[in-house]
């Protein structure tokens, strides 16, 4: 298995540079891992493709305000901060652009809401670990951490968030679940379909492609997750009665996997997921189109078939599919 393996060309026209309106017209490719059919519809009709008895699992992890602009103390220029994964009290690993000048020790102001932070550790790939004097007037002057492949502004930043987000703590969008309105939620419930909420922090591998020729010598970053108690239970019966149980999104995927047969889960999640890997929860999956040599490609390589898996993509690419964050979607069963 190399990562070449996994890459593919995408025309650039079909990156998607803003978000459908309503959010659950975006296409939906509908596949069968089992008969190897695909089929397309649009995502108001993903009731349709669902039975009683199914139990959805959301991510209702919020996006924070991200990306943050500064100034060097010693020099005034300018410095890029992309909170990725709170660490302590007013302490965060960061992304940092010109990473190669901030150096352990060294101060950087964020002048618009009088806030400084200080370089507490060195890591690779541009990641700092930064304590800053005030989080919360951090956030004030923080943006919507849009993917570098988008290039227009979002005038609405709840765009970028779920309708049902709750728990503010990721660098990125669980993105599949951008296509769902509280109408189609509402329509889903009247089905007889369960619906959970789990919480995943997104953090750096959203924003980084797998570089290492092997992909299992790509070290994946860690991302906190939780499922309560009562949570668990509604998932463990659902495994036991023999109902299925779909994840809506990469991120809720790989959380229900590292917690397979928990009673709870809260803890840092380290599960990856290639392909070979045997899935113990998730019976289906929702998710987006996501990047050539990505985690998340693997991931959902590993769920339906890497050579089936390619033939969708040239399939959604060939009907125009929208690609990435604010693209369209798959159901695979």
């Amino acid at each position: 298995m190399k990562t070449s393996d996994f890459d593919y060309h995408l025309p650039h026209e079909l990156i998607a540079q803003e978000p459908l309106e309503p959010r659950d017209s975006s296409r939906l490719m509908v596949i069968n891992r089992a008969e190897k059919t695909i089929k397309h519809t649009i995502f108001n009709q993903l009731p349709d493709m669902l039975g009683s008895g199914d139990v959805l699992v959301f991510n209702n992890s919020r996006v924070l305000p991200a990306r943050i602009h500064g100034k060097r103390a010693l020099t005034g220029g300018n410095i890029e901060i992309l909170l990725l994964k709170k660490l302590g009290v007013n302490t965060w690993e960061v992304m940092a652009k010109p990473a190669r000048k901030l150096k352990t020790g060294e101060e950087v102001d964020i002048p618009q809401v009088g806030v400084s932070a200080k370089v507490i550790q060195e890591k690779e790939e541009g990641i700092r670990v930064m304590s800053f004097s005030s989080e919360e007037d951090l956030f004030k002057a923080g943006e919507m951490p849009l993917p570098p492949y988008i290039h227009r502004p979002l005038e609405n930043g709840e765009r970028y968030q779920t309708v049902y987000s709750r728990a503010l703590g990721s660098a990125a969008a669980p993105t599949s679940g951008l296509h769902f309105t509280p109408g189609l939620l509402d329509l889903i419930k009247e089905k007889g379909i369960e619906t959970h909420f789990v919480t995943l922090h997104i953090g750096l591998d959203t924003f980084r492609p797998i570089n290492a020729d092997d992909p299992r010598e790509h070290a994946i970053h860690t991302e906190y997750g939780q499922i309560d108690p009562v949570t668990a239970g509604r998932i463990n019966t659902a495994k036991k009665e023999g109902r299925r149980v779909i994840a809506v999104g990469t991120s809720t995927a790989r959380l229900l996997e590292q917690a397979a047969g928990e009673g709870e889960y809260n803890g840092w999640v380290s599960l990856y997921i290639l392909p070979g890997y045997q899935y113990r929860v998730v019976d289906g999956l929702i998710t987006n189109f996501h990047l050539p040599r990505s985690s998340l490609l693997m991931l959902v390589s590993a769920f339906a078939g890497k050579e089936f898996i390619f033939e969708c993509y040239q399939e959604a690419i060939k009907e125009a599919y929208r690609f990435y964050s604010f693209g369209d979607a798959m159901l695979i069963v």
